[in-house]
């Protein structure tokens, strides 16, 4: 259920009804997967992104701040990357990850799991 609710976000970002934001933490991300298909389609799926954040000095000291709250490093890069794009949404299928981000995410920005995340968009 989680692996279609990813492909519906997917399929509304394609269709300009949700705007899909990179960075450089995801770019770091996918270039460490090490399958190569899996990696070209992340690479793919970051190309359509229609925003860009850059891990500035403000992103970096806020992942410091959100490390010190229990959050790996680049977990927390990802959350205050959105932060700093003043991100509504931010999913994550990362159940660990989420019950952290949920507690120590700003606003506006909301964190969600993928199916959260469809739900909300259905609402």
């Amino acid at each position: 259920m989680e692996a279609e609710a990813i492909l519906g976000v997917l399929a509304l970002c394609e269709a300009d009804q949700l705007q899909l934001i990179s960075s450089d933490a995801l770019e770091f991300e996918a270039a460490q997967t090490p399958h190569p298909v899996r990696r070209r389609f992340a690479f793919e799926v970051l190309a359509k992104a229609t925003r860009f954040v850059a891990a500035d000095r403000s992103v970096e000291e806020r992942a410091r701040s959100l490390q010190s709250q229990g959050i790996k490093p680049l977990d927390a890069l990802h959350l205050a990357s959105a932060e700093a794009a003043q991100a509504e949404l931010f999913c994550t299928s990362d159940d660990r990850f989420f019950r952290k981000a949920v507690k120590a995410a700003l606003p506006p920005t909301k964190v969600v799991l993928p199916i959260e995340l469809i739900e909300e968009l259905e609402s």
